[in-house]
């Protein structure tokens, strides 16, 4: 047994939790810092035709980032699970593959994009003004494409491979730096846009090599090995990372979904309230989804492992962990709502109280989202895909887009705040009655038995 397996299997459950949530709490609220840098260097180093060039190029970003999480949470899930049975060298031709199928397929989008690149940019919705602004931030972006793709899934390879810390080591060496280069490239030497977004790939690239560090810890199993390429290897990893990828792409449904609603029934006004709480909602969120991926590589190991029991524990965690988080999120919300939206530059008039109300109504959501994703995650982790794929779907989709429509027409413009919430704690209940009556059944099944 490695020395990695024994520390598994060992360590309290309690403490292997709390080694894992700290690193990737850390790591996601770093993500959150780069977000919002960007956004300032951007908007006042260059001006705000840049920062609007960089929004309309960002949908390119996140499809990087959801076929890598696409790949990357498959892959890892099934390397925990086989690592767990002992089949270190079986683990090993996973990494080996799912690296290979991220450099393959995201290597052949790279090239139609850039090959389509300026009907990319207008599909997104570039106009004439600031097409160039676009095209020179999106050229960059997707030239270096791959080094975002295989930075996300090393670093979540990484974690299931039991060295999280270095993990959040590599994001904070890439957050950073992305400052410094920011600062550099834009308020020094002048680079404009095009500064903006080799900062962004020159911090990459250096914390993908702090993460290649990981190679050389000893008690390391993880291992580039020699393989053929399997079609259905990918087809099992697709499978299993399927919710992530979901997940993040129902997450720019509902913000459109939103963006419309707010437009037809409260104007001008709506649209303003809600980009201030969008953009605090995407910092919350990484809580969440950090939570949820804490738990992931423990899951996974130990469901390989057969040690069932420890992975309800690790659920039982987490769970506990994201409701108190969002006990606590929503009562600075309801508290401090006037301070968070003087924070994003809203003073004044209807547009103030407005955000002030939408803040502490959408922040009631919060509670029921922990719950909601975490399960997912872990039954993800345990390859029920589907029960994972119909919890992201029901919260963001099934439940979301029907009340999006139906509450503000019913009850007026403020019950658009309340569909999130209400979306979340349908979902919320859903789920527990399921996992109420799966977990009668299991019980009457061993009293049958006995």
């Amino acid at each position: 047994m490695s020395e990695w397996s024994s520390t598994m299997r060992n360590t309290s459950a309690q403490k292997l939790f709390i080694s894992y949530l700290i690193p990737s709490v850390f790591g996601m609220m770093l993500m959150s810092v780069n977000i919002l840098v960007d956004g300032i260097f951007v908007s006042h180093g260059v001006g705000p035709h840049a920062l609007a060039a960089v929004n309309i190029a960002v949908p390119v970003y996140s499809m990087l980032l959801s076929i890598s999480l696409w790949i990357g949470i498959g892959g890892a899930t099934l390397y925990s699970i086989e690592a767990g049975k002992g089949e270190f060298r079986r683990a090993q031709g996973i990494f080996s593959q799912a690296l290979a199928w991220a450099v393959l397929i995201i290597g052949c989008l790279i090239l139609i994009s850039v090959w389509f690149e300026r009907q990319l940019a207008i599909s997104f919705g570039a106009n004439a003004e600031i097409l160039p602004a676009v095209l020179d931030y999106l050229h960059v972006i997707l030239v270096f494409g791959l080094i975002y793709v295989l930075e996300n899934i090393l670093s979540i390879f990484i974690r299931n491979d039991g060295n999280p810390r270095l993990a959040m080591a590599g994001l904070l060496v890439n957050a950073v730096l992305n400052i410094v280069f920011n600062y550099l490239f834009i308020f020094v030497w002048g680079w404009g846009i095009k500064g903006a977004a080799y900062a962004t790939v020159l911090a990459t690239f250096i914390g993908f090599f702090v993460l290649c560090l990981h190679f050389l810890r000893r008690q390391s199993q993880l291992r580039l090995v020699r393989f053929r390429l399997k079609p259905a290897l990918l087809k099992e990893m697709l499978g299993i990372g399927l919710p992530s990828f979901i997940a993040e792409g129902s997450s720019v449904v509902m913000i459109v979904g939103f963006n419309i609603a707010f437009m037809h029934f409260a104007g001008n006004l709506g649209i303003t309230a809600f980009a201030a709480v969008n953009y605090l909602h995407a910092v919350f969120l990484m809580l969440f989804i950090a939570i949820g991926s804490s738990i992931q590589p423990l899951v996974s190991y130990h469901y390989g492992a057969r040690l069932l029991e420890r992975t309800r524990l690790f659920l039982k965690y987490a769970v506990w962990t994201g409701i108190v988080l969002g006990l606590l999120i929503f009562l600075f919300c309801s508290f401090y709502g006037e301070w968070i939206a003087f924070l994003f530059g809203i003073s004044s008039g209807a547009v103030l109280d407005f955000t002030i109300k939408g803040i502490g109504l959408f922040a009631l959501g919060y509670v029921f989202l922990a719950y909601n994703m975490v399960c997912a995650e872990y039954y993800q982790s345990i390859k029920q895909i589907r029960l994972a794929t119909a919890i992201i779907l029901m919260r963001s989709i099934i439940l979301f887009i029907p009340l999006l429509w139906m509450m503000p027409s019913l009850f007026g413009k403020t019950a658009i705040w309340l569909v999130y919430p209400v979306a979340e704690c349908l979902t919320a209940v859903i789920l527990f009655a399921l996992r109420w009556k799966r977990h009668e059944a299991f019980a009457t099944s061993r009293h049958v038995q006995q």
